[in-house]
């Protein structure tokens, strides 16, 4: 008893710390946007973009990456994209801002998004201003970022990633055969291998192709662009890349992929030699969020508005934190519709996809507001599957080189648990029905030979619903679609090439578009959507997202990620419209 009153009195002094110290976080907060609201810059001003650390989402609630994510409980912090460039852009602009010290070694995003800032940090150092970047471990993505800075920089006990692209694998094959799981699939499309981790027990020879196919244009983009940042030839830096000739990091130095070994305060010195200050002398810097609070929105007073609407994360019914939910969407594109303000409408994707039926009845929705309107579809890192069909229902869909997309299949999967039940755990069923099929579909007991082919042909004619509203959107027979659909994965370049997307460029591209489309090139400001939500409301989400993140990692160790992806399982309910896997590119 004593044990567990000891238990209970520090369950509570644990709620009353985390209620005390969330007030006292609260007027933080309060005190710190209030005192900010006018910020100058001052002369001889660098901006500091530190970004170890973190993740690059389409858009977040704060403007400042310090605070945009809450990660009470060690989570990963993300920061914005919308909000980095305009930061950037804002910096180019005043003439106070003498250059950017940036810090991303450990940066973390796809490769669409990545590029989109990696371009628009070239924009900044072709307006004559300097980019200098440190790092203590230089992680691929990193480097890729950070290889735009005139001087890179690595401390002389760091690390040095720089040995291409991988992407695995999960498979649980083995755990269903010991459980005695049996999965049924219901799959079309040679290339439809989101449901091979629960059939196989290695990639099939169809996804290995398509996998590598894909990993290697986009890292032959990425050494590309590497090398003309680093003033060297491509195949050399092709060959270092391919045989991972950066080994120790001297090796970076003899090859000229960094310019030196320092430690921070030597990289800070040189900084000051750029500014003309002295060894003592405080560098005047800027971050994120001030550099955009000193800079006055030019946002112009234009009633012509072009609606950015961002739909990120799996596809789902109804509504959902952190996914597209359908509800939600179809909300945010009846309203843009029916503004006559609003003269167009760009959808920003970056979506794996998700459930067919959720995606069918978001592409009704984008349909409609195309009879009235320009809708241009912009994508981001993934806009693939259901991704991919949300994007079809669009006038013109603009690609970066490196999106992933594609992934034309369907696919439905069933979980047969009679084994489990009865071997394992002694568990029994029976069923009283008043017709042959009444329980069609129960986890207790196999299929029948028509059961399967009733549900095979539900995925059927979902696939050849899919291939109508693609043929129909890219103004092409179905025929002609099949032969770059059967659930294959493409980049943006091989997309291009094959009519799946009709412009390579970044979402400032797709609004350009629109603007056209709609004849308000002279005459528009952008407006995003969905608004964001109150402080309160985002800080208990996230609150809850991270306690549950906590408590898995606490229950499963290292294998929480694989738990994670047995929790998908039971998101994939009826037909699926998504990706073969989550590609996670090392």
């Amino acid at each position: 008893m004593r044990f567990l009153g000891n238990v209970l009195a520090v369950i509570v002094g644990l709620l009353v710390f985390s209620v005390m110290s969330f007030f006292i976080f609260a007027g933080l907060i309060a005190i710190i946007s209030t005192s900010e609201d006018d910020v100058t810059v001052k002369s001889n001003t660098v901006l500091v973009m530190d970004l170890e650390g973190r993740v690059l989402v389409e858009r977040t609630n704060e403007d400042d990456p310090s605070f945009s994510s809450l990660s009470l409980f060690g989570g990963v912090p993300t920061v914005g994209l919308t909000n980095l460039k305009r930061a950037i852009e804002n910096a180019k602009e005043n003439e106070d801002v003498r250059g950017i010290y940036l810090k991303a070694g450990t940066f973390s995003a796809g490769q669409a998004n990545m590029k989109e800032l990696r371009d628009k940090l070239l924009e900044f150092k072709e307006s004559g201003k300097f980019i200098l970047s440190y790092g203590e471990f230089y992680s691929e993505n990193g480097y890729y970022l950070s290889s735009v800075a005139d001087e890179v920089y690595l401390n002389p006990a760091g690390l040095m990633e720089y040995n291409g692209f991988s992407s695995e694998l999960i498979f649980f094959t083995g755990l269903f055969k010991k459980l005695e799981i049996k999965p049924e699939v219901f799959r079309v499309g040679d290339f439809k291998s989101a449901v091979e981790p629960f059939l196989l027990e290695e990639m099939s020879d169809e996804n290995r192709l398509q996998t590598e196919s894909f990993l290697n244009d986009l890292n032959q983009l990425a050494v590309k662009e590497v090398a003309e940042s680093r003033g060297l030839d491509f195949e050399r830096v092709n060959e270092i890349n391919s045989k991972m000739l950066i080994r120790r990091v001297s090796d970076a130095v003899d090859l000229n992929m960094i310019d030196g070994l320092h430690y921070e305060d030597q990289v800070l010195d040189i900084i000051r030699q750029k500014l003309e200050l002295e060894e003592d002398d405080k560098i005047p810097t800027i971050n994120i969020t001030r550099m955009n609070k000193a800079t006055k929105s030019k946002g112009k007073s234009s009633k012509n508005r072009i609606a950015v609407i961002v739909a990120e994360g799996e596809i789902i019914s109804g509504e959902s934190e952190g996914s597209i939910g359908s509800d939600e969407f179809t909300k945010e594109i009846n309203k843009a519709r029916k503004n006559k303000d609003i003269k167009a409408i760009v959808l920003r994707i970056n979506s794996p996809g998700g459930s067919a039926l959720a995606s069918e009845v978001m592409w009704r929705e984008i349909e409609r507001a195309r009879k009235e309107k320009p809708v241009i579809a912009s994508m981001g890192d993934v806009a693939a599957s259901g991704g991919y069909y949300l994007a079809a229902a669009a006038d013109t869909i603009v690609a970066q080189p490196n999106t992933i997309t594609g992934s034309i299949g369907i696919f439905a999967l069933w979980f047969n648990a009679e084994g489990l039940l009865k071997n394992k755990l002694g568990i029994t069923t029976d069923v009283a029905k008043t017709g042959e099929y009444s329980d069609f579909l129960s986890p207790t007991r196999q299929l029948s030979d028509t059961e399967r082919s009733i549900f095979q042909g539900y995925v059927e004619d979902g696939y050849d619903l899919f291939l109508d509203r693609v043929a129909s959107g890219r103004d092409k027979s179905k025929e002609e679609i099949k032969t770059v659909a059967s659930g294959r994965v493409w980049t943006g370049n091989q997309a291009l090439e094959n009519g799946l997307v009709d412009v390579l460029g970044n979402l400032e591209k797709a609004i350009e578009i629109a603007a056209e489309k709609a004849a308000i090139a002279d005459d528009y400001r952008t407006v995003y959507y969905p608004q964001k939500k109150p402080w309160f409301e985002r800080f208990m989400n996230q609150f809850s997202n991270e306690v549950q993140a906590r408590i898995g990692y606490q229950q499963f160790g290292p294998l929480s990620p694989y738990m994670n992806e047995l929790e998908k399982l039971k998101r994939m309910e009826g037909l699926m419209l998504r990706m073969p896997y989550d590609i996670k590119i090392k």
